[in-house]
């Protein structure tokens, strides 16, 4: 059985007892726990009141114990290390729950303990474990540790679950915000637009509802010395997390997806805020939208229009010899024209069409095709399956053990139907049409050309021709034509036979 520290040099007369601490503690936004700083200082201390030279210290700080554990614990790691070594003749440690909440590392532990005749103290006792008896009391501390570490898990999937249903604050602060807490408890009240940080947020929205490539925002907003919240430089995957979070429209997002209003403040109060937000959501959405780094793009249609006479219709590029500027196949060269005389014509072919009925019908009938109907229908059985299990795991058994559904199993079923749910939703609803697009649809002929001469940037323009045309370029009838014959370009047109959306590209 275990024996009291101070009674360790009459087991073991005559012996040194070099001493490895370790510390160890999870995530404690509260700070209501033992910090590893005071775990280690107890450790101390016992090993000055023993005379037990210190050997070294270890801590894993912000590291969980649990099978549940997504980061490896480095330092118990080199812990595990020397004592196979022999550095030490004693392990010590606050409690049990610090050295494992899995048997699988308890197991280990006492293992190499066991193999190189290092005890084990925590909680005021030390044990051999050499020895069944106290082999079989740290066993039950081991299963007593990872009993707690479920009953810790189940009861934060639940607080998550209910936070979520209510549009609690949860998870890390999103940028451009900042979180308020009592003074007293420690506890969240809520989050707020940060008073520096928040006018950069908003600013970045706007861009992109402008359409403004990721890249360019991200070259501006490094060259102007801004960072991360972090403090980093901006990449476009920063811009990428922010533009599609719903936390800045005030929703609040579990499991990946928007549950609804929170109980915080919009990081914008302009009241058409919202529908910037919704604007960039279906702007990064379009299948032409590059999201892979790469130059920025100088010409209308580069890797947009396409060569017709290859089978597999790789995109041109933009090709400038001595001040001319041509468009070429960008896989056999076999077809070319001047970028001025074809940007002309698809220009001039565009405009028309956007301010035509067929235009209007186009988009009007784009939502209403079976494929939106089936995904509205598979949306509400997966919703009903989702509303079916949750009721379940509020509803007691009969024999009243426990309730219909377990909580670990509705977390599983959530984990696995939420993605569905979100994959039939967008797919049952009408193809979007972002409101750069929407506000030039149907409109009188000069007022859809003054647009798009005027006001549309080229990264516009270019989004809009990815979102109504498929360009097709083709050889002239003989050598040495540089007129546009009948048939060298083909245009088709969103909703017609031949339009397919743009690839992704890197250009």
């Amino acid at each position: 059985m275990p024996i009291a520290p101070e009674f360790l040099h009459l087991a073991y007369p005559d012996q040194e007892f070099p001493a490895y601490l370790y510390g160890r503690a999870s995530r404690d936004p509260k700070r209501k726990g033992r910090s590893v700083k005071s775990q280690l200082e107890e450790g101390r201390t016992l090993c000055l009141d023993n005379n037990w030279p210190i050997a070294g210290e270890f801590k894993d700080v912000d590291r969980s114990a649990s099978a549940y554990a997504r980061r490896k614990r480095d330092e118990f790691e080199e812990m595990i290390e020397g004592i196979e070594k022999g550095e030490c003749r004693i392990l010590v440690a606050f409690e049990a729950s610090r050295y494992y909440r899995d048997l699988e590392a308890y197991v280990r532990l006492r293992r190499v303990c066991k193999e190189t005749g290092v005890l084990l103290c925590y909680n005021g006792e030390v044990y051999d474990l050499s020895k069944g008896a106290d082999r079989k009391a740290t066993a039950r501390d081991a299963v007593a540790a990872e009993g707690e570490a479920d009953d810790i898990r189940e009861r934060n999937l639940r607080t998550t679950r209910q936070n979520a249903k209510r549009g609690g604050v949860h998870g890390p602060v999103p940028d451009g915000y900042k979180r308020r807490y009592d003074p007293d408890s420690g506890d969240l009240i809520d989050q707020v637009p940060h008073p520096e940080r928040a006018a950069l947020i908003t600013e970045i929205f706007q861009r992109a509802a402008a359409a403004e490539p990721l890249a360019a925002i991200c070259r501006d907003l490094n060259e102007r010395g801004e960072t991360t919240h972090r403090g980093k430089p901006w990449a476009r995957h920063h811009l990428h997390a922010i533009l599609r979070n719903p936390a800045y429209i005030g929703h609040r997002r579990h499991l990946g997806v928007d549950t609804g209003k929170g109980l915080w403040a919009p990081i914008c109060d302009d009241k058409d805020f919202p529908e910037t937000f919704r604007t960039v959501q279906e702007i990064l959405a379009l299948p032409g939208r590059q999201l892979s780094p790469g130059p920025q793009a100088r010409h209308l249609q580069t890797s947009i229009a396409l060569c017709g006479e290859c089978p597999e219709e790789p995109p041109l590029r933009s090709v400038t010899i001595r001040g001319r500027t041509n468009y070429n196949c960008s896989a056999r060269y076999d077809v070319a024209l001047r970028e001025d005389r074809m940007d002309a014509y698809v220009e001039e072919s565009v405009i028309t069409w956007l301010s035509s009925e067929r235009a209007v019908a186009a988009f009007d009938d784009a939502g209403d095709d079976e494929k939106a109907r089936r995904a509205r229908i598979r949306l509400k059985a997966l919703e009903g399956q989702l509303k079916d299990a949750r009721k379940k795991a509020r509803t007691l058994r009969e024999d009243g053990k426990g309730m219909l559904l377990s909580i670990d199993s509705l977390a599983e079923l959530e984990a696995e139907l939420t993605p569905q749910i979100e994959k039939a939703r967008t797919a049952s609803q009408p193809a979007h049409v972002p409101e750069i697009l929407r506000e030039l649809i149907g409109k009188p002929r000069p007022d859809v050309d003054r647009a798009w001469n005027l006001k549309l940037t080229l990264p516009q323009r270019r989004m809009i021709l990815r979102l109504v045309v498929t360009v097709r370029l083709f050889k002239a009838s003989r050598r040495g034509v540089r007129t546009i014959e009948p048939g060298r370009i083909t245009l088709s047109f969103f909703g017609e036979p031949g339009f397919k959306p743009a690839a992704r590209s890197r250009a």
